[in-house]
């Protein structure tokens, strides 16, 4: 989302009376996992699949929060993340597709299941060519559109 584009969906919410209606955000966050994982492990994928959109595109994350008696609470995005499931295959295309469109994207490996840290997990992904990956879980951040090609084949997360 463009700073401009951005800017205008803060002022919207903040001129009064439109916070309560929903905001069409021209980018989408994307997260599409493998369909035959185990439920601790959609969730631990998730959560370090979108920790890679936030370091690397600012942008996408607002302000911080403070509850009525002025407790800071971290920052998040500014929109959905929306969460998406397919078969192996599934997954490979989408990888495939976004790298094709250059979209930012963060993966996750099955191997990355047996590692116990970041420099772990980097050497695992780097061990293995691009086509080789066997991909449990992507996130990818774009235009609605473009993402929304990537995803093809895929359902919303049930």
């Amino acid at each position: 989302m463009s700073d401009e584009t951005k800017n205008e969906n803060d002022e919207q919410v903040e001129a009064g009376g439109a916070e309560d209606a929903p905001v069409r955000f021209e980018t989408k966050i994307a997260v599409l996992l493998r369909d035959d994982l185990e439920t601790w492990q959609r969730l631990n994928v998730t959560a370090f699949l979108v920790s890679g959109l936030g370091t690397v595109l600012p942008e996408l994350v607002g302000e911080p929060y403070e509850d009525a008696d002025g407790t800071p609470y971290l920052p998040m995005f500014r929109q959905p993340v929306l969460v998406f499931e397919g078969g192996k295959e599934a997954v490979t295309a989408a990888h495939e597709r976004a790298s094709r469109r250059g979209l930012p994207t963060a993966v996750f490996t099955s191997d990355l299941f047996g590692t116990g840290h970041d420099r772990a997990n980097r050497a695992a992904v780097a061990a293995v060519g691009k086509g080789r990956l066997d991909l449990v879980g992507i996130a990818v951040h774009g235009p609605r559109n473009s993402v929304d090609k990537v995803l093809k084949g895929t359902r919303m997360h049930r």
